[in-house]
């Protein structure tokens, strides 16, 4: 049982080869929101239009970014994550001497009010920065 046939695969060739995979090995399939069952021949030419419409609405979602961040580099603007100091400036300087007080990352994040990861990042950042100039 699946939930939906685009959560088993991302295209329709895809689709069809795993449905031929699991019914080699008399396995059968049963996708709840769809209401398919693959045992039947109106279930499997189901699952087949199914997994056409999902590779379409997949590649129209690919369509959309790839015009929104041309839409973004055209006006000049910075795709992509911001950095810390683009989102909140004083916050750089606290996590260097909260750093240098021998504080790690989970207990920084916590003080400056971001993840252990965005603070790892930024360290990251920090030391290739300084290795390179």
């Amino acid at each position: 049982m699946v939930w939906a046939v685009d959560r088993l695969g991302r295209s329709l060739s895809h689709l069809v080869n795993f449905l031929s995979e699991i019914h080699a090995k008399k396995v059968d399939l049963f996708i709840h929101q769809q209401g398919i069952d693959t045992t039947t021949p109106a279930g499997k030419a189901l699952f087949g239009m199914m997994g056409v419409f999902a590779e379409f609405e997949r590649s129209m979602i690919q369509e959309r970014v790839k015009t929104g961040i041309k839409r973004v580099r055209a006006k000049g603007q910075r795709w992509g994550r911001h950095t810390i100091e683009e989102t909140n400036p004083g916050i750089s300087s606290r996590i260097l001497e909260l750093r240098r007080q021998g504080l790690g990352m989970a207990a920084i994040g916590r003080q400056v009010d971001v993840s252990s990861r965005t603070v790892w990042r930024f360290l990251r950042a920090i030391d290739i920065a300084s290795k390179t100039a």
